[in-house]
């Protein structure tokens, strides 16, 4: 065996941040424009380099402040995962933690230090072409959007994103935005209301434009769904529905 040994990566880490929300029906995610080089002009994901000495946690807050004008303090950052594959970025060895935040009623962001531009977009567009966000963005997008499917399967979730009072409706909506599927309004509305703790019926209702009143709901105290709300049968359990494509 050769005695000679490989040297150690010199690394760089960053951070980089997944922010998803609901806006106009649809589930978004804020994206910068690159004001510097590399990948100068391109859409990318709120970030940038740990400085030395500073926590993670406190690197992606600060970073989503300076670049997009959001407080990281008011949102529940969760560490999404390491990427760090060679080549990932031109400038060397970058390692980076990336963070996902899911949240309703976030703000338009307000681009700031190396950012020219700060927006909102809808994550279908974001995900259409693998190489359109800077360095590998695209990938660290679609790891999270596939959280956050998963998050609305295991927990109560979808509720923070309605009003103090929501209807039905309301809540399958945000299960379709997220998921990117219609489902079957009688299975879920069956599947919401058989499991303990979702959601709590107010004793109000709401006038609809036409056909009867729409009873109102609340969040119930569970924070894990169980039997969970899976979005298809090849998981395992009981499926929502999903409403089968027109032929």
């Amino acid at each position: 065996m050769s005695s000679a040994r490989r040297a150690h990566a010199a690394v760089k880490v960053t951070v980089d941040l997944a922010i998803l929300t609901v806006r106009e029906g649809r589930l978004q995610v804020l994206l910068i424009e690159r004001g510097n080089e590399p990948f100068r002009g391109r859409a990318a994901l709120p970030g940038g380099f740990l400085r030395d000495g500073e926590d993670l946690d406190a690197a992606a807050r600060r970073e989503l402040r300076e670049e997009t004008g959001l407080d990281g303090s008011a949102l529940h950052l969760a560490q999404l995962g390491a990427f760090g594959a060679p080549g990932r970025d031109p400038r060397g060895r970058v390692v980076t933690i990336a963070y996902l935040a899911i949240a309703p009623h976030l703000p338009v962001p307000v681009p700031g230090s190396d950012a020219s531009g700060a927006r909102w977009e809808p994550v279908e567009a974001s995900l259409a072409d693998p190489d359109r966000l800077a360095f590998d963005h695209g990938d660290i997008l679609r790891t999270a959007v596939d959280r956050a499917r998963r998050e609305l399967e295991y927990t109560t979730l979808a509720t923070v994103f309605c009003g103090e009072t929501f209807t039905m409706g309301e809540l399958r909506e945000i299960y379709e935005v997220v998921w990117g599927v219609p489902l079957d309004p009688r299975n879920f509305s069956r599947k919401v209301k058989k499991t303990e703790g979702f959601v709590i019926p107010s004793g109000e209702q709401r006038v609809q434009e036409t056909g009867r009143p729409a009873t109102l709901y609340r969040r119930g105290p569970a924070t894990t769904l169980y039997p969970p709300m899976l979005r298809g049968a090849d998981q395992g359990g009981e499926p929502v529905g999903a409403v089968s494509p027109a032929r």
